[in-house]
């Protein structure tokens, strides 16, 4: 079926009030003066920064009479220092609000400066803990208007931020419910320059956040449905997405499984990202491509008791073999066509911290929504199954 991209435009909230469609990146200014904005702070990464599409953000902010300064001393995996940085900027130049412009690095650090510009306590005081969140002084919390420029991590519908603790060398999720940004402008043309290996790399990222919501254990059917879908999409138009950058109906769709992935994790996450977050850690290895690689070998581990589960989301797809086997090489399948390497040797990671991977990952907050708990040996045993490219 032929869909004209003009009908992939629209206005929706849930979780949060977003701005759909192509084109839409124009809005940013007024979005921001909708949420009391005079001075935002605009939060990109370096490799955006220098891009026509930050300097056409700052104009369109200074078109609705807004002041608008860039930072963007992020690093890819965001860490501390790029919070406090940021933080200090912030404040430096009387801002009184941020635009969180980019891919997962530049939302995440945007939300975190947001949070931290009117707190005492230091970052990870605020970690996804017990009652951390209670910590948070919101009438501090600066307004952010979110804009994705990857279809992948979906945090611009997130309330938490991955940011790396480089002290202890370990990945933490700073959250509140206050750092859901108010406005999401999610114009897909800001995709349209991603190459294809981080198309599919942040596209299949989108694929893990739905299936591991998909199948976490937790009771949280809306979040299931929504899951159900972003899977679909994936498989229609991912391929496409990486095939030709220019499609822009595939760019649409993806962004739109993006943010139904980010939207279903809310039922938790598993195994793919609690091995993801020490990995990227301990490697500097670029998130989404961590859980593409790790995606077949931890749904193995997971098989007794998702088969099911994925037998019937198989058959939604369409898949010829509507079974847990059709899924897993439908998984096998995509990979390889849009270029995912088989296992994280391909990526430099190697076996020598395998006993720390794995304690690790059972004490990440992720490996709580497996759907299966595993110890840390079974963790390294799934590590060391990806290291070494083994299947079976």
């Amino acid at each position: 079926m032929t869909v004209d991209i003009k009908s992939l435009s629209g206005n929706w909230n849930y979780p949060t009030s977003v701005r759909f469609g192509v084109g839409r990146a124009n809005e940013i200014g007024a979005a921001c003066k909708e949420l009391g904005m005079t001075n935002p702070l605009l939060v990109t990464d370096p490799g955006l920064a220098g891009l026509p599409m930050i300097a056409s953000a700052v104009e369109n902010c200074k078109a609705a009479g807004l002041g608008c300064a860039v930072f963007s001393d992020i690093k890819p995996n965001p860490v501390g220092k790029n919070v406090e940085d940021g933080v200090a900027v912030y404040k430096a130049g009387n801002h009184d609000g941020v635009i969180a412009f980019g891919g997962g690095s530049g939302l995440d650090a945007a939300k975190a400066i947001a949070l931290m510009v009117g707190q005492t306590l230091p970052l990870f005081d605020f970690e996804d803990v017990g009652d951390n969140w209670t910590r948070v002084n919101v009438d501090g919390v600066a307004p952010v208007v979110a804009v994705p420029t990857t279809s992948g991590t979906g945090s611009e519908v997130g309330r938490a931020s991955v940011i790396t603790d480089e002290a202890n060398h370990v990945k933490k999720i700073i959250f509140h419910a206050s750092m859901l940004p108010e406005i999401v402008v999610a114009d897909p043309e800001l995709t349209r320059g991603l190459p294809p290996h981080i198309t599919a790399a942040t596209g299949m990222d989108a694929l893990s956040h739905n299936l591991e919501a998909y199948c976490s254990p937790f009771f949280h059917p809306m979040a299931e449905g929504i899951a159900v879908e972003g899977i679909r999409l994936v498989k229609e138009f991912l391929p496409d997405a990486v095939r030709d950058g220019n499609d822009l109906v595939a760019r649409s769709q993806m962004m739109v499984a993006s943010t139904m992935g980010a939207t279903a994790f809310q039922r938790g996450l598993g195994g793919m990202h609690a091995l993801a977050h020490p990995l990227g850690a301990l490697y500097d290895a670029h998130h989404g491509l961590l859980n593409a690689v790790l995606m077949p070998y931890v749904l193995i581990r997971n098989r007794e008791v998702i088969a099911d589960r994925l037998a019937r989301v198989a058959a939604y797809m369409g898949l010829e073999d509507a079974s847990f086997d059709g899924f897993l090489g439908w998984v096998l399948d995509l990979r390889k066509e849009i270029g995912i390497p088989n296992d994280l040797g391909a990526l430099g990671i190697d076996d020598e911290k395998a006993e720390l991977v794995g304690k690790m990952a059972v004490e990440d907050p992720s490996s709580g929504g497996n759907p299966i708990a595993l110890s840390a040996e079974e963790y390294t045993e799934v590590f060391l199954n990806a290291v070494k490219g083994n299947l079976d």
